[in-house]
């Protein structure tokens, strides 16, 4: 039976990032090809009901994982709060992988939502997860961000 992976769609080709452009990642696309695996795009700002494009979100404090615990704050460029946007998203990509039965997927690093490694807090680039990946970590879904993607040990 093929295996079902949650995958960011832009990696996958569609046009849902922020800026309404695409990130089509090869590596990952020749990977599920290969394997002959179930791609399941998600973009949980879509999901969430964020419009394509969008203005750019960043971290106002703390990353994933501390929004998540209550503590962080998203906000877009125009300095409104949007974590209600994010959590809402990561919630619909968890239940999603748990309706498709995923326990792995691959990320757009860096993404407020899908970054695995890193983050950005305000325009600087940081340690730290998104909201989305963090969620997904908790429920035990193994995590590789595009940038590392090394299909020998994912």
């Amino acid at each position: 039976m093929a295996e079902t992976i949650l995958v960011s769609a832009c990696l996958l080709g569609l046009t849902t990032r922020y800026d309404g452009k695409a990130a089509a990642n090869e590596k990952v696309l020749a990977y599920l090809r290969r394997n002959q695996a179930i791609a399941i795009p998600v973009c949980p700002e879509q999901l969430a009901g964020l419009p394509t494009p969008r203005p750019r979100c960043w971290f106002a404090n703390g990353d994933g994982a501390t929004l998540l615990s209550g503590t962080g704050r998203l906000e877009n460029e125009n300095g409104e709060d949007v974590s209600s946007f994010f959590l809402d998203g990561a919630r619909q990509c968890l239940t999603i992988a748990q309706l498709v039965r995923a326990n792995r997927a691959i990320l757009k690093e860096r993404s407020p939502s899908c970054g695995s490694h890193q983050v950005y807090l305000g325009q600087e680039k940081v340690d730290g997860q998104g909201v989305t990946a963090a969620l997904l970590k908790q429920h035990n879904v193994v995590i590789c961000s595009d940038e590392d993607f090394d299909e020998e040990n994912f």
